[in-house]
């Protein structure tokens, strides 16, 4: 089932924003790689949704994209204008509230897809591409790479939560091939060609920078501050010195008709 406390969670991440650009990772070059050669032209100007402290606006302005970088959280967008690199532009606003100012070769997301609004959310994306144009969305879970640790883990914060992931939210099981936002793709008019793709990571972090981390997490955000410093007391108890991490990259491209 589509997670109905979305838009609650969505609104969390700017009590944490420095906390989010000190612990979140950045993205590969693998990544712009992927999405320049799907594209299969050069990709000059781009339209960033939810581009939180700036992590994948760095990888894609890097690169020589001109990028349009939106964000609607004041305390998540100065950070984004702290670290953002000359030229980016940035503009407060949700992706619902964007006007259609393209058209765009490129309109990306890196792990914010999830907390737009469905309705009308591909129509939209469409009117800020050219024809042709590609869109792309980015993200995924950061899984701990022992199994008995991650049960420890699970165990430690079952109290409290019982899972910190963000379920699909169109309701997608996890053992299906093409999973969300493919899935909507698929059955979207605006779009073709429509791509699934890996693109490995793996960390190794810290007790302490893991706990970073998970302050970032919505689902712990969600939990009143006792719980969740409990929570964090009991999950550290059970870090060892280095803790691996499985942070693949899920990729979904589509082109716009």
């Amino acid at each position: 089932m589509p997670d109905r406390a979305a838009p609650d969670r969505a609104l969390t991440f700017g009590t944490v924003a420095e906390a989010y650009e000190r612990y979140r990772p950045g993205y590969p070059a693998e990544l712009f790689d992927l999405v320049a050669e799907y594209a299969g032209r050069p990709v000059r100007t781009a339209l960033e949704i939810g581009a939180g402290t700036g992590k994948a606006t760095r990888l894609f302005a890097g690169r020589g994209v001109a990028v349009t970088a939106t964000e609607p959280d004041p305390a998540m967008l100065a950070e984004l204008r702290r670290h953002a690199p000359a030229g980016v532009r940035t503009v407060r606003a949700a992706f619902e509230e964007l006007p259609p100012d393209g058209p765009y070769d490129l309109v990306y997301a890196a792990a914010a897809l999830h907390w737009t609004q469905p309705a009308g959310r591909w129509e939209r994306v469409a009117e800020l591409l050219r024809p042709g144009g590609v869109f792309a969305s980015m993200g995924g879970p950061f899984q701990l790479t022992d199994p008995e640790l991650a049960e420890a883990v699970r165990a430690a914060r079952a109290p409290f939560l019982a899972s910190d992931d963000v379920p699909s939210p169109d309701g997608t099981p996890p053992e299906r091939e093409m999973q969300w936002p493919g899935t909507e793709l698929q059955r979207s008019e605006c779009f073709d060609e429509v791509q699934q793709a890996l693109v490995p990571r793996r960390l190794t972090l810290g007790p302490e920078e893991y706990l970073g981390h998970l302050s970032t997490v919505s689902a712990y955000l969600m939990l009143p501050q006792d719980a969740r410093e409990e929570a964090f007391r009991r999950i550290l108890a059970m870090l060892p010195e280095r803790v691996a991490l499985d942070a693949d990259i899920t990729v979904h491209l589509a082109q716009r008709r």
